[in-house]
């Protein structure tokens, strides 16, 4: 039987690990489907590896890789990326206001770095403009032109049917209990995070 302790308990043998992990990692890609012999093998090396843990994290890993692929497939039909739809979808909801770019690059979740190439594109295909700031000269402030509203307004009902196609699988109570999931899923991520 497998320990269930976590991965990130004291090791003294990392460098092991790590070697193990380097020669099995093209087993362990979310899209590879590791067989049950694999895991076994793994988890007989390692106390520390819970089986279900690991399973439920390729099964969680495979099953985003796919949805964020034909997301972007789906973006693609309308010349956008999923970063690009982000920041229009920001800026429909800020209405005539706009954003700051580091607003839009908070609340995105991405570096100003990033944002600035987002922008770059979507005011190249005339889909927001940047202006100065109304106040504060020295700022920048973003909005959504015409045609990147015209363009949502398109797009936004095949994009929420396709949405509902998606989750069409899931009975109402097991979305909700997805939801719920989801969020303890992410309620762990600082055990990948902390040193």
């Amino acid at each position: 039987m497998v320990r269930r302790n976590a991965f990130y308990a004291e090791r003294t043998d990392y460098a092991q690990y790590n070697k193990a992990v380097t020669k099995l990692s093209p087993m362990l890609t979310p899209r590879s489907h590791p067989n049950q012999q694999v895991l076994l093998s793994l988890a007989s090396q390692y106390p520390e590896m819970d089986l279900a843990s690991v399973e439920a994290c390729l099964a969680f890993l495979n099953a985003t890789a796919e949805v964020y692929e034909a997301y972007e497939t789906h973006f693609a039909r309308y010349g956008l990326s999923m970063g690009k739809f982000t920041i229009l979808m920001q800026l429909l909801h800020a209405g005539e206001q706009g954003l700051a770019p580091s607003e839009c690059a908070e609340r995105a979740g991405v570096t100003r770095g990033t944002i600035t190439g987002l922008l770059d594109g979507l005011e190249r295909d005339g889909l927001v403009k940047r202006q100065p700031h109304p106040i504060d000269r020295r700022m920048l402030n973003v909005r959504i032109t015409p045609k990147g509203q015209e363009l949502l307004c398109k797009m936004l009902p095949d994009h929420f049917c396709r949405t509902t196609g998606l989750m069409a699988n899931l009975t109402d109570a097991e979305k909700e209990t997805l939801i719920g999931l989801l969020a303890k899923l992410q309620a762990g991520t600082p055990a990948l995070r902390n040193t």
